[in-house]
């Protein structure tokens, strides 16, 4: 079975991106500081424009317009997770196929995209990334979670 992605140059995406390990896994926030650089490196060398984002202990979702002429969401995710897997020791368990293929078991190996359509699915999505923390426990309001571009809305007054 072959899963063919989105291929609209300088659209808007909202992705979802979780660890292989779920469950009691805080990986994501440990090392927020290198999924950071990860994401910068990135950004560098293909840019795009981030929206807005979250991470949590165990996933993360992101809002990102692409450039014009530019629909290559997959490789840049495919980068920023490599960057960041090699840049940890190895110490999780691997299963015999992924040890087999000399990969990390670190994410899960897809992720989860979708094509933001108008402002109302903006929005949604938006609300979805700075209430997610709240969602899932973390935080009883958006603004209590530091790992959010809700800091970031707040400070050029559109949250509230």
């Amino acid at each position: 079975h072959r899963y063919i992605r989105g291929n609209t140059p300088g659209a808007t995406w909202f992705f979802t991106v979780n660890l292989l390990q779920r469950r009691g896994n805080d990986l994501l926030v440990r090392h927020v500081g290198l999924l950071r650089q990860c994401v910068a490196m990135e950004r560098e060398r293909r840019p795009f424009a981030i929206l807005a984002w979250v991470v949590l202990p165990e996933h993360m979702h992101w809002l990102w317009r692409l450039p014009p002429e530019d629909a290559d969401f997959s490789t840049r995710w495919r980068r920023i997770k490599t960057a960041f897997s090699k840049a940890l020791p190895v110490t999780e368990s691997r299963s015999p196929v992924r040890q087999q293929r000399n990969e990390r078991g670190i994410w899960q190996r897809r992720f989860w995209e979708h094509h933001i359509r108008d402002q109302a699915d903006m929005d949604a999505h938006l609300r979805h990334c700075w209430f997610n923390p709240v969602k899932h426990g973390l935080v009883d309001r958006p603004e209590a979670w530091p790992y959010s571009s809700v800091h970031r809305e707040i400070a050029a007054g559109r949250f509230g």
